[in-house]
């Protein structure tokens, strides 16, 4: 029984180094994005140039996250192979093309979408047999004619998921992360004052 005790106790001993050491080397992601499927062009999106410019604003621009070791405490940082705020640019883009809308210069766009992102990170979430990666994107969206009028202001928080997970690691920060992106456009790009900013129509009154 002694035997025993001490092959696990060992064995527990050697997955806690092996997991640390991993937890010491930084890991690069790639995040990416794909536009929603099957979506309906938006009436009047043809007619319309749309320039979409992103601000990164996080207080810490260097990570997007960080590994964590077998005892919950931070480690080496994740960081992302492409700046965030090209990353969420690009899936605005999508989202616009998708929908029909012209894409354009920021300054010669008839209107212009700005985002400044203030939170864009995963945190790793220690459970008893099992974690959960959990991502938030927080940015502030704003819809401008050209002629400066405001047409759409929101501040918006999305949230992504990856349950169940055995290793605080880049590759589940990276799903996580994926998917507050994904719900942070479909917020966005289901809100129906947002696409009649674009597209220079008054919403319909609730």
């Amino acid at each position: 029984m002694a035997r025993g005790t001490r092959s696990m106790a060992m064995g527990s001993l050697v997955s806690v180094i092996v997991l640390s050491g991993c937890a010491l080397t930084t890991d690069r992601i790639e995040l990416q994005y794909s536009a929603q499927p099957n979506v309906a062009v938006v009436a009047g999106a043809s007619e319309v140039s749309v320039g979409v410019r992103v601000n990164d604003l996080r207080g810490d621009k260097s990570k997007v996250s960080s590994k964590k070791n077998a005892f919950g405490m931070e480690m080496a940082p994740i960081v992302a192979a492409e700046d965030v705020s090209v990353t969420v640019r690009r899936a605005i883009e999508q989202e616009l093309q998708v929908r029909g809308f012209r894409l354009g210069a920021d300054d010669a766009a008839m209107v212009a979408i700005v985002a400044d992102v203030v939170r864009f990170y995963n945190d790793h979430k220690p459970g008893f047999f099992a974690g959960d990666a959990v991502a938030e994107l927080n940015m502030a969206v704003t819809v401008r004619a050209r002629t400066g009028e405001v047409r759409y202001a929101r501040q918006l928080v999305a949230q992504g998921v990856e349950p169940n997970i055995q290793l605080m690691s880049g590759n589940n920060a990276r799903l996580a992360l994926n998917r507050a992106l994904e719900n942070g456009m479909r917020m966005l790009f289901e809100d129906r004052a947002f696409l009649s900013a674009l597209v220079g129509v008054s919403p319909p009154v609730q």
